[in-house]
């Protein structure tokens, strides 16, 4: 007998099997009587847990902190520990997958981007389809603000075609100062080195085999494989497409994001922008006859 629980069960017992008398049992037990006489205040959970049950089953790969965040925008008034007792009673765990071995090694400390368009990663995730036929996925993100730019999917992707969609964000989000991303061959191609050079982009590649210097995109890239690429199996590569755009929806404007103090990147980057308004720097600044001046 380890919980009060037990113990009053233990009591229980010996009052009805044995007729013995409260205090006898409880005497014989070690049990205190006002233990056996508690009546839990707690209130019922069980409209909470349905709702915490459904969101884990609708985002089977988010943890109790990431639940706790989507009922407190539902409105409801719980306490973090409350959701995660629930969590763990009723088994939501989300399980690590397996992954290779890293190798361990100094870690040189990133530069943490200063404002949005200071630096853009970029990186390839593979994948399959239900036939068999692989594709890949181009993932480019704003390292300030976590927005996810493009999820670009298609069986082959070229240097060519990699400078045509930075091309296209560029037209609608601005230039920026500078790009990371590894050693592949579309992104060290003379299509890429041209571009860079005639935007004005300062491109970046990592050392050979240390993707950790391209850790905000390896972020995401995890996170994508684990909320996305292993959860759904693709029929077509429109199939893979409509998905990407769905998640990259979610992504920007819903799911809650731990480094960006439980904010969505959309809505970190409006309070971004709105900081800089404030402070009189915004970030489309005005010439002195007020004319918007396109972002660099």
């Amino acid at each position: 007998m380890v919980t009060p629980a037990h113990r009053r069960e233990a009591v229980a017992h010996l009052e009805t099997a044995h007729g013995m008398s409260e205090r006898r049992a409880c005497r014989i037990a070690g049990v205190d009587r006002a233990s056996v006489r508690y009546q839990r205040t707690r209130p019922d959970d069980a409209e909470l847990r349905a709702r915490i049950k459904a969101l884990a089953h609708e985002r089977r790969r988010f943890g109790y902190r990431r639940l706790y965040v989507l009922l407190r925008r539902e409105g409801r008034l719980v306490n973090k520990k409350r959701v995660q007792r629930i969590y763990q009673e009723e088994r939501l765990m989300v399980r690590r997958r397996g992954g290779r071995k890293r190798a361990l090694g100094l870690r040189a400390p990133m530069a943490a981007p200063d404002r949005p368009n200071a630096c853009w990663s970029l990186d390839f995730v593979h994948d399959q389809m239900t036939d068999g036929r692989r594709f890949r996925v181009l993932a480019i993100v704003d390292n300030c603000t976590r927005e996810c730019l493009a999820l670009i999917a298609d069986t082959s992707i070229s240097g060519v075609r990699v400078a045509r969609e930075l091309d296209r964000i560029i037209a609608w989000r601005g230039r920026p100062t500078a790009v990371t991303s590894d050693n592949g061959t579309e992104l060290t191609s003379n299509a890429i080195l041209k571009w860079a050079d005639e935007r004005g982009v300062g491109w970046q590649y990592i050392q050979p085999g240390k993707p950790q210097q391209n850790a905000y995109s390896e972020s995401f890239n995890g996170r994508l494989r684990d909320e996305l690429l292993n959860e759904t199996l693709f029929r077509s590569l429109p199939h893979a497409r409509l998905a990407l755009a769905a998640w990259r929806d979610d992504y920007n404007h819903h799911r809650p994001h731990g480094k960006l103090d439980w904010l969505t990147p959309a809505a970190y980057a409006a309070r971004w922008a709105k900081n800089e308004e404030l402070e009189g720097r915004p970030l489309g600044a005005f010439d002195d006859d007020r004319t918007p001046v396109p972002a660099e």
